[in-house]
């Protein structure tokens, strides 16, 4: 389970290295591959294969043509299959980060059996919206 966030720096070819924390996760429960694709929100998400195979199991299996087309675009469709290098980094593919308007600060964020990297600015600006009422009512259904 991926939790906590860590601040992260992207090189000049678009590299980031995977937390120790979460690469140690990856690598000893699921190996070294993993699919790095867009969200539907400003960032990135890194899955390890089987998890990510079992998204794309979900998108197949949607009976409503137009939103399965949306999330084969979306989500497959920006999808690379890659592996952490010897030194715990990935590539970030340009065009993702464009998409997630990433530079050279970002965050990893756990999100329980993905990872997400946001652009530091950006992340900054959601966490400190969800306050309040929004984040009550995220929380109202939960029992604790």
């Amino acid at each position: 389970m991926f939790t906590g966030s860590h601040l992260l720096t992207i090189d000049d070819k678009g590299r980031v290295a995977i937390p120790a924390r979460f690469r140690q996760q990856l690598t000893d429960k699921f190996g070294p591959q993993v699919f790095i694709t867009r969200s539907y929100q400003p960032c990135i998400e890194i899955y390890p294969a089987s998890t990510f195979n079992d998204v794309v199991q979900q998108i197949d299996q949607l009976t409503d043509r137009k939103k399965a087309d949306l999330a084969t675009r979306a989500f497959i469709g920006h999808a690379e299959e890659t592996e952490i290098d010897k030194q715990g980094r990935v590539l970030l593919p340009q065009l993702l980060r464009k998409l997630a308007r990433l530079e050279s600060r970002a965050v990893a964020v756990g999100q329980i059996r993905r990872i997400e990297v946001w652009s530091e600015d950006i992340w900054t600006e959601q966490a400190g919206a969800a306050t309040g009422d929004a984040l009550a009512d995220s929380f109202a259904s939960l029992k604790r």
